[in-house]
């Protein structure tokens, strides 16, 4: 199992929009790929020296071959989708974790 982890900054002036379009339009889309068992979404408590709000989105993966499919068949649409909703909004990065144990 593999978690998908994106990471986002996003500005203050835009974040109840984002915060709400992300759970109510973009999550349930990456989810509807198929591609993701679950996901989790978190707020970053830590203070952002740039400003803004933090948060994580975990995704849940069976394997790398499906992850790699997201990336290649669905990624580039609903990344553009988020460019346009919120230009220069926001800067994100993604970190992809295996799962080692769950207790």
């Amino acid at each position: 199992m593999l978690i998908y982890n994106v990471t986002t900054n996003i500005d203050a002036s835009v974040n109840d929009e984002w915060l709400l379009w992300m759970q109510e339009t973009h999550i349930p889309e990456v989810l509807a790929t198929g591609k993701f068992l679950n996901a989790k979404m978190s707020k970053i408590l830590v203070k952002e020296e740039m400003g803004g709000m933090s948060y994580s989105v975990q995704y849940t993966t069976i394997d790398y071959e499906t992850l790699q499919k997201y990336y290649e068949e669905d990624a580039p649409k609903l990344r553009g989708e988020a460019q346009k909703k919120f230009p220069n909004k926001f800067v994100h990065f993604d970190t992809e974790l295996e799962i080692i144990s769950e207790h």
